[in-house]
């Protein structure tokens, strides 16, 4: 936390790019928290993860964005979510900042899916970095995760996104804790609770084959929503968010290896031998 007389700094990024809506709702919110600065991919760059891919570019397009009568100046990056942390945090910020924040997301991020998320990929890219990290999603119908839509109402979103980030920013470090990934119901408002919750091991977007005739024909991999909720556990993030309506937070590390006892593990390799 900045001491008296600094002014916190917060390092915006989402994965939908740079001139979606729930950015800009959360920039505005977070204003109200520090000086923002926002780098975003370029492109629309849902499902990369935390991605390092050598074909990005790494262009910083300095741009200007008008918003509710206040104009931000902002960079669109040549690259994924994760790699707009990099250039924000190596080349954007004198020094690094106080705070990441990823989203708002068009769309929730649940269960062991979550590695697929742009939005997760980079709070762990800022988590990485030593920074406290959030990254925010609201659900929403399928049919507007890659849109820009104005249909969407971000206000109760970034409000529960300028509501973490100072929670954040007074935590003190906690030991396996490096991000902390929020979900919002769509008909939440401003006293809806939130629940600390685990990332649930049950599927939730289910990978769809394409529908072509040959397989040399360009096929686009789908998925769809399937939620067996006979199966989820009580503490789980989809139950949080789908089944009691309430926000979802859920702690995540860096650290994936398992957390299984190894004289157990080592007694099971050697039965196996």
């Amino acid at each position: 936390m900045p001491t008296a007389g600094e002014r916190t700094q917060i390092l915006l990024t989402n994965d939908d790019g740079i001139r979606s809506p729930g950015l800009w709702a959360a920039a505005q919110a977070l204003s109200e928290v520090g000086f923002v600065t926002v780098a975003a991919p370029r492109e629309q760059s849902s499902g990369s993860g935390r991605s390092m891919p050598v074909t990005s570019d790494g262009r910083l397009h300095e741009e200007h964005v008008t918003i509710k009568d206040k104009t931000w100046k902002v960079y669109a990056v040549g690259g994924t979510p994760a790699q707009a942390v990099q250039h924000g945090i190596l080349e954007l910020m004198p020094d690094p900042p106080d705070l990441v924040v990823a989203g708002i997301n068009y769309g929730e991020n649940l269960t062991i899916g979550v590695s697929i998320s742009g939005t997760v990929g980079a709070a762990l890219e800022g988590a990485a970095f030593g920074l406290p990290a959030l990254a925010v999603s609201l659900e929403m119908p399928d049919g507007y995760y890659l849109s820009h839509s104005e249909d969407i109402d971000f206000s109760i979103a970034a409000y529960f996104t300028g509501y973490f980030a100072r929670m954040m920013l007074r935590l003190k470090p906690i030991p396996d804790v490096d991000m902390l990934k929020i979900d919002i119901p769509n008909d939440a408002d401003r006293d809806t609770a939130w629940r600390l919750t685990r990332l649930s091991r049950q599927k939730y977007y289910v990978p769809v084959a394409p529908r072509r005739t040959s397989l040399e024909d360009p096929g686009h991999l789908d998925f769809k929503i399937e939620l067996d909720r006979s199966k989820l556990e009580p503490d789980s993030d989809v139950y949080a968010l789908s089944v009691d309506r309430v926000i979802s937070v859920t702690p995540l590390c860096l650290d994936f290896s398992s957390r299984v006892d190894f004289n157990l593990l080592k007694q099971a390799f050697e039965a196996a031998i």
